[in-house]
């Protein structure tokens, strides 16, 4: 049975940090590319940040760029996502997804993910 369990969520003022983690079990978690999105109330879910197989390849969507790091060690089958200059717009519930596919262009989309975590809640205040 494949399990994706987020947990580090929380509330934090803007400008604030947080550190979500993602700790897997069931799967080949090193053949897995492992993605973060998020989802806001009432708007879809979107891509957050990504992160290869071997953790050489990462892409992050704009808006986090440069505030986000993703990482993951495949010795503890976890990826986490460390979120630094917070701001209320980035208030939403944060899933980590495991992707089958060495191909890039599904990485960017939700669907393309087999599997899913239950959701970690961010909430920043301003």
């Amino acid at each position: 049975q494949v399990q994706l369990v987020e947990s580090g969520g929380g509330l934090v003022q803007a400008g604030g940090s947080l550190r979500l983690s993602c700790q897997t079990s069931g799967l080949t978690f090193s053949s897995y590319t492992m993605g973060w999105f998020r989802q806001a109330p009432g708007k879809e879910r979107e891509f957050v940040a990504v992160i290869s197989t071997s953790g050489a390849i990462t892409y992050y969507t704009i808006s986090v760029k440069g505030r986000f790091t993703i990482a993951r060690d495949n010795a503890k089958n976890t990826v986490a996502l460390f979120m630094s200059s917070l701001q209320p717009e980035d208030t939403a519930v944060y899933y980590c997804g495991a992707n089958p596919s060495l191909d890039g262009d599904t990485w960017y989309r939700p669907g393309e993910y087999e599997y899913w975590g239950q959701g970690a809640q961010v909430t920043v205040s301003s």
